[in-house]
Parts: structure tokens; sequence; C-alpha cells
């Protein structure tokens, strides 16, 4: 069965994990077929801003909205960390795991990030969202899922594009333009401030939530967060 088109004969999404099977269709093109992962990349601007630091020394570290891993296989090759990417997109995870394969400490998984959440029993040093589920699922779902899946003095970071204002809050990316099948591509744009509440009231400490100006003055920054989970003491069981 053909898919549907609109009149200039475009094709249409859909659905959302067929949208973004069309993310970064270019990937690797230019480096014969592998994107570079010699540097993790936090904004739009290559070399621009943190790397694999900002992470700091994770053991395990979970990846939300990974896409094709690149962030992921840095982190892992910079730290040693056990690192575990998770999209819900079935051509972008056919493509990391083309990619990754044979990748020391790296595990790629096909999953939706919020039944994923809730649904693991298994816990991480890290969670990080590199452009990824922190932009795309409301942050009032996320933050508890994320909480829960850390452990004590766990690490959450994500980074985003800056929001402007006034146009903070949910954003409709109409998946199939103006024109086309309704597919609504929800984009969360919440400001610095609606990030720092939405993690302490969901009992998260040492909150870092800025914006990272871009290298050039005046052009669009770069929304970054880091928060931590509790420390919890340790208990001798008898």
């Amino acid at each position: 069965m053909s898919k549907p088109t609109t009149s200039n004969s475009q094709a249409q999404f859909e659905s959302a994990e067929e949208y973004w099977g069309s993310y970064w269709p270019s990937a690797g093109e230019d480096t014969g077929g592998i994107p570079p992962v010699d540097r993790m990349h936090w904004t739009q601007y290559p070399g621009h801003g943190p790397g694999a630091e900002l992470l700091g020394q994770p053991r395990t570290a979970l990846e939300i909205g990974s896409a094709t891993c690149v962030a992921g296989v840095a982190l892992a090759r910079a730290t040693g960390a056990e690192v575990t990417c998770v999209d819900s997109s079935p051509f972008q995870v056919s493509r990391a795991e083309n990619w990754w394969a044979d990748e020391p400490g790296v595990t790629v998984l096909e999953a939706d990030v919020v039944s994923f959440l809730a649904e693991t029993d298994s816990r991480w040093d890290c969670v990080f969202s590199n452009w990824g589920a922190a932009l795309f699922v409301d942050p009032e779902v996320l933050v508890p899922l994320v909480h829960a899946r850390l452990n004590p003095g766990g690490l959450f970071a994500f980074s985003a594009v800056e929001p402007l204002a006034p146009c903070f809050g949910p954003q409709i990316k109409y998946g199939n333009g103006y024109r086309g099948l309704r597919l609504p591509i929800v984009r969360w744009m919440l400001s610095v401030q609606q990030w720092t509440e939405v993690l302490a009231r969901h009992d998260f400490d040492e909150l870092d939530v800025h914006i990272l100006p871009a290298p050039t003055e005046g052009h669009v920054g770069t929304l970054l967060g880091r928060a931590r989970t509790p420390q919890q003491p340790t208990v001798e069981l008898p």
C-alpha cells in the first residue's frame, strides 16, 4: 500500500516514529558512512560548549531519545561508562545498530522512552537527553520517571534549543505541514525558571539550568540543565 501524499506529491508521515525516521538523513555521509564520535557535543554548534565532562565519570548511563546513539558512543569512549541508548524510531535504531554493533559498552534499544522508564527495573548513575526526550516529552511526565531510575546522587542532564520569550511551554510542529495529514510533533520549550521549578518539585537537588550563549553574539543559544537525586546514607543490613 503506497503512502498518502499531499497535492505537491510529498510523502506523508503516519506516525511520530516515521517522522523521526527522517531526522538527520545525511548522518555519516561526509565521514564514509559513520558519524564522528571523537567528542560529545551538547550544542548545535560543532566544538562549542562542554563535552563528556558535563556528565562527570558515571559507571552507567542511559541516553533517552538517542536517535543514532552518537552522543552515547562518545560518552562510552571518553569515560568507559556502560551506556544504554533508547529511541522509539525503528529507522534511527537500525542505523545505530548498524554503526555500533561491535562498540564495547554500548547497548541500543528500540522503545518508547516513557514506557521504557516506567517499566524497567534498572537504575543508572546518569540519565541524559542530548537534544532528545527532554525536548519532546512533557517534563512533568518525564522528570519523575527519570528520578525513579537514577541511583542515589545520580545525575540528570539535558540540552535543547534556547527557548525564546514569550513562547514558553508546549509548541506544536505540523509533522506533515499545514496541508497534510494531522501529525502533531510537540516540543516542550520551558524557560530556565520553569525547568528549575519542575526539577525542584520532583525532588532533584543541585539544580543548574542556564542558557549557553551561541559562539556568535545574537544567535540562538542552547539550554543546558543538570540536577541530582538526593544522596542517601548507606544502610547496613542486619
